[in-house]
């Protein structure tokens, strides 16, 4: 009787969870943008989520929620119900949280619905700055202590990492760091001239670069970009990057822990769709991202792998508040 009981309870519960499956979604589901308008990930979002709603038969209501390096809208998600009707639509800050003192909590709270894609980092700078390639800004440093000034999008964000990744081959740096919302408004800065010099993606960059609004320094890969070809990559000028590179920003869209399997399945599915559209393709192609489109055990592993590297490069950089090994993210290769 008692495993017929279990049994009948366990039948119900399956079939529960496939009827809130099949009538979901029943209201407008919000999408929370960790970083603001004009930037990589809002760019990304936007244009995946229209046919993620065409595939849902419902409505993404999406909202930029901006502050704390993601954090706010990370922290706002993690405390509403886990049942579907909020998406975390953020970039690969939250990796970084525990390690830089940012926050306990990170995308393990999470359930990866898709990695859709990755960027290219590069170096960009004002189009009035006095050197036209890495080579140029190192030495323009040197000469100039202090008074080279370099965005920000707070610490773990995708600059800090970049500029990180500078001082471990070439050493400190003595440079003004001057915090932005994300990418977007520090490269509407950058071409203000509020500041010299942007770690940005290549995908928020590449039009402007394209229309003269600002001049690449170099990409932050070991080979040349294919959108952008007389960008020499920052290899070509120290070698010791290579250590750390491939490496890159990416976009994705999360759910809260405990939600629903099934409609985690069907938002799976939902934007595992969208990002075969035409127009996402051509889109993330014409901005230099690379699509990945993944979920489940291939986008944890991913995740994983990111967070490993990256975490330790701080740590061997010294700008992380706490080791990695506290909050047991092994080190690459052990």
């Amino acid at each position: 009787m008692k495993k017929f009981v279990i049994g009948a309870v366990s039948a119900l519960s399956l079939m529960t969870s496939a009827a809130i499956a099949q009538d979901y979604p029943t209201k407008e589901i919000q999408g929370i943008i960790q970083w603001g308008a004009g930037g990589s990930t809002d760019t990304v979002m936007r244009a995946v989520t229209p046919h993620a709603e065409d595939v849902l038969g419902g409505t993404v209501v999406m909202q930029n929620m901006t502050g704390g390096v993601g954090a706010i809208a990370l922290n706002h998600v993690a405390n509403e119900d886990a049942d579907g009707y909020k998406l975390l639509m953020g970039a690969e800050n939250p990796l970084l949280y525990k390690v830089m003192g940012l926050g306990d909590k990170d995308y393990s709270d999470f359930v990866p619905i898709n990695i859709l894609a990755r960027g290219t980092a590069i170096l960009v700078a004002n189009n009035d700055a006095p050197f036209d390639d890495y080579a140029g800004m190192m030495a323009y440093i040197a000469e100039n202590p202090g008074e080279l000034r370099i965005g920000s999008t707070g610490p773990g964000g995708l600059p800090s990492v970049v500029t990180a990744m500078i001082e471990t081959v070439e050493g400190e740096l003595d440079v003004i760091s001057i915090p932005y919302d994300g990418d977007g408004p520090a490269l509407t800065a950058l071409q203000g001239g509020a500041i010299d010099v942007m770690p940005a993606v290549l995908g928020a960059s590449i039009e402007a670069i394209k229309a003269g609004n600002m001049k690449p320094l170099a990409i932050m890969d070991t080979t040349a970009n294919e959108y952008l070809p007389g960008v020499p990559a920052v290899t070509d000028f120290n070698e010791g990057f290579a250590t750390y590179l491939p490496w890159g920003p990416f976009f994705g869209v999360f759910v809260k822990q405990g939600t629903d399997e099934a409609i985690v399945s069907k938002l799976q599915g939902a934007y595992a769709e969208a990002a075969t559209n035409q127009d996402f393709v051509d889109l993330m192609a014409s901005r230099g991202f690379t699509l990945m489109n993944i979920s489940g055990d291939e986008a944890q592993s991913f995740l994983t792998k990111w967070q490993q590297g990256t975490s330790w490069l701080l740590q061997d950089a010294g700008l992380t508040k706490a080791s990695p090994e506290e909050f047991g993210i092994a080190r690459p290769g052990e």
